[in-house]
């Protein structure tokens, strides 16, 4: 007859398992919840709430034992900073920042309701900001709560910062938080921000990005009737103006189309509104030429390129005043000197570049080439006070959708972006033979 105790000893390994993976499986839900919970607070413009997402997150941070902060430096636009305190506090810390606004959305082109977070049976969750980026910002909270679960402690201070506003340009979030007292005495080394998605099995990663330019350029000219054929009236001067830009525009495209440098390495402008002619309620005035044309354009400039080259082509050859132009240049940040203009460094003898990749690969995953990114985030406000920055949301196997209808992250891909950023917590804040200066 068999010993019962042994049936004893193993019928508690089988409750010890089936104890172990139903925790497991309750901790998952619970993070999925957590995040549906983020997803259905509307943020979006134009008229974001900041208040009830401002309450979510110091919630989170509370209830991890964490030091949180509110900032309003601009009223009705709050800034969330917690704090996971390290062992080391004259040690540079780790950043990691997060916009908690979102665009619009279109909600009758949606599959389901954009605000309700609906899981559907493939595991995909539906939500405006799913990754762009309200599913980071949870994931770093989840990864606080696994490491500290675990026992672990750092050794370099760990931030969170939850800011407004990215969406539309970050003016009252992130460069006026990069420009307060309270964003110097965090002492940051280095800073995590969003990335993109990828639609491959690998990781996007970003190591800078391009500045974000605003031009337009205004004709003058003669008026005259329509019937009149004459030299230099105004649409005559832009219609050559536009014609010059997309000369240039058709060479940068050309490099793109022939593989010799990627999107984010070349200079994009792009028409975005041409405005003439005299309105009436009917319309236009059709027999009238106008005195006055302008045409504005998006214009996106790499790290790299010569800015003042740039300039030159813009004055001299897009908008010279011998053809009646003149023009008006805004830059969306403050353009930087030439030794911060640099982007972060991703070369295999950089620390923090070799501690992501590291820290990546031990959970199973794969960065791929290092990118500038084609469009601006907050980090460029970092950067510019000389601070490194990747760009990086752990989503892999997910076709690219922030900003489109039917935003989604599968819930399996953002547990395990939670599992990656625990590893790079922890092997950035864990570091001390990084020169801190």
């Amino acid at each position: 007859m068999d010993n019962p105790c042994r049936w004893i000893h193993f019928l508690s390994i089988i409750v010890g398992f089936l104890s172990f993976f139903s925790c497991e499986s309750s901790s998952s839900d619970d993070a999925v919840s957590r995040l549906k919970a983020y997803l259905r607070i509307d943020t979006s413009h134009p008229n974001p709430n900041y208040g009830p997402v401002t309450e979510f997150l110091v919630s989170q941070a509370t209830e991890l034992g964490l030091q949180v902060q509110k900032l309003e430096i601009v009223k009705e636009k709050p800034i969330v900073l917690i704090t996971w305190a390290g062992l080391n506090t004259s040690l540079t810390s780790l950043l990691l920042n997060s916009h908690t606004d979102v665009v619009p959305a279109e909600e009758l082109k949606w599959k389901y309701d954009p605000l309700l977070a609906f899981e559907d049976g493939k595991g995909n969750i539906y939500g405006r900001g799913a990754q762009d980026m309200k599913s980071v910002g949870v994931q770093y909270l989840e990864a606080i709560r696994v490491l500290k679960s675990s026992g672990y402690q750092p050794t370099r201070s760990v931030h969170l910062s939850y800011v407004p506003d990215e969406e539309i340009g970050g003016e009252e979030g992130m460069a006026k938080l990069v420009s307060s007292s309270e964003f110097q005495q965090l002492n940051v080394g280095i800073c995590l921000d969003e990335g993109l998605a990828c639609a491959e099995d690998y990781y996007r990663v970003f190591f800078g990005e391009r500045s974000v330019w605003k031009l337009v350029i205004k004709a003058v000219g003669a008026p005259g009737h329509g019937s009149k054929l004459y030299d230099g009236c105004a649409m005559e001067n832009l219609r050559e103006s536009l014609t010059r830009i997309y000369e240039y525009r058709k060479s940068q495209f050309l490099m793109l189309q022939e593989g010799s440098k990627a999107e984010g390495e070349v200079v994009a402008i792009n028409n975005v509104f041409l405005r003439a002619g005299t309105p009436i309620p009917s319309g236009f005035v059709m027999n009238l030429q106008p005195s006055e044309a302008e045409a504005g354009f998006d214009v996106r400039v790499p790290p790299l390129v010569d800015i003042a080259d740039l300039e030159t082509e813009i004055r001299t050859k897009w908008a010279p005043t011998s053809r009646n132009l003149t023009y008006t240049l805004t830059r969306l940040q403050p353009q930087p000197s030439d030794g911060l203009r640099l982007p972060t460094s991703a070369d295999d003898m950089y620390p923090w570049w070799d501690l992501l990749q590291v820290a990546v690969q031990k959970v199973g995953g794969k960065l791929g080439a290092p990118m500038i990114r084609p469009s601006a985030t907050d980090s460029r406000y970092i950067r510019n006070v000389n601070i490194p920055a990747f760009g990086f949301s752990p989503i892999s196997n997910t076709p690219s959708l922030l900003h489109d209808h039917d935003e989604f992250l599968n819930a399996k891909e953002y547990l395990k972006g939670i599992k990656v950023y625990s590893e790079i917590i922890k092997a950035f804040s864990s570091h001390v033979d990084i020169t801190d200066s």
